[in-house]
């Protein structure tokens, strides 16, 4: 009965983002090259007059190329560094490299030891 303790707002909050409505303010920045949620809020208004204090975080760490983006999402991480992250984990293939894929002497053999 966690409910029962908790402030009407912060009930209705809590629905609000279980239903995905809730407002998140999305960061992304290219230096470093990251995806950051801040919310959950209960409106946009609510959200775009907080978002400056994030922002100012962020430049004071040295951030830049900074983006924003308000909308009503449910963020699975709140902190996504895409140099860290493995190809398989993004939804399209990486850019392909300029470097030939390597060829081995007796193709389709295996070597004998």
């Amino acid at each position: 009965m966690q409910f029962l303790t908790m402030p009407l707002e912060d009930i209705a909050l809590t629905l609000l983002e279980k239903l995905g409505l809730a407002w998140w303010i999305e960061v992304t920045t290219t230096v470093p090259h990251c995806t950051y949620f801040f919310g959950p809020f209960a409106s946009k208004s609510e959200a775009e007059s907080c978002q400056s204090g994030y922002l100012e975080d962020l430049e004071d760490e040295g951030a830049t190329g900074i983006t924003v983006n308000i909308k009503r999402c449910q963020p699975k991480e709140l902190t996504i560094l895409w140099e860290e992250r493995p190809a398989e984990s993004f939804k399209s293939a990486p850019p392909p490299t300029n470097t030939p894929p390597s060829r081995s002497p007796n193709p389709g053999r295996i070597p004998q030891n």
